[in-house]
């Protein structure tokens, strides 16, 4: 059950990808958050106390799945984004980079030959953290880059139970309190910017001045 909850995860990777809708990716964010909340009951459930396992699922559930999207959601309404794609990024380069990451990511994972290392986990880990990334580098938009910062997140959730299923309570209180004030924070950010420059992609910061 775990390793088909893991593939509808890589999928909604690749789905991202292709997407051009900013609601699009807060709606991937919003599956990525549900689909990690019944990861987490299902392989935790043996290996961690009951409240570290309830904290870790009410986590995901609220904060990845529900409150995220929805302020991101929030913030592309009040200010008027609609797309992130451009056509110098086409679907098809954009797809294509995402399966080879995951390719390698795959190769990676199996080459690396520890029995302690669930392949799968690692394969999707690996995948979301790097997609993460790319979403960062190569998206213009600010808020892209925001929920790129979240893929790669959800990427290191998924990292950790890869290695172990180690997921001690003071480090994922450590966790929410750093992405719920990042989120806070750069969306009070983008705010400002698209009052001041009446746009919201990242090439407007080049114009910023001391």
């Amino acid at each position: 059950m775990t390793n088909l909850l893991i593939i509808v995860f890589v999928i909604s990777l690749i789905y991202m990808a292709s997407a051009g809708r900013l609601l699009t990716y807060t709606k991937v964010l919003f599956i990525q958050g549900i689909l990690l909340s019944f990861i987490a009951l299902l392989e935790l459930t043996h290996d961690i106390s009951i409240s570290n396992l309830i904290f870790i699922v009410l986590e995901t559930v609220i904060f990845k799945a529900i409150v995220v999207p929805f302020y991101f959601s929030r913030l592309i309404v009040k200010n008027k984004m609609s797309n992130e794609r451009n056509a110098d990024n086409p679907n098809f380069f954009a797809i294509f980079k995402v399966a080879l990451i995951i390719i390698l990511a795959y190769t990676l994972s199996y080459n690396l030959n520890d029995e302690h290392l669930h392949i799968t986990y690692f394969t999707a880990a690996i995948s979301a953290i790097f997609v993460g990334l790319l979403m960062i580098v190569r998206r213009k938009k600010i808020i892209t880059h925001i929920m790129g910062y979240m893929v790669l997140e959800n990427g290191i959730f998924l990292l950790s139970m890869a290695l172990g299923s180690e997921l001690p309570l003071i480090v994922n209180l450590g966790i929410l309190l750093d992405l719920f004030t990042s989120v806070l924070l750069f969306g009070l950010f983008i705010t400002k910017i698209d009052e001041l420059y009446h746009s919201t992609e990242i090439d407007q910061l080049s114009g910023l001045k001391d």
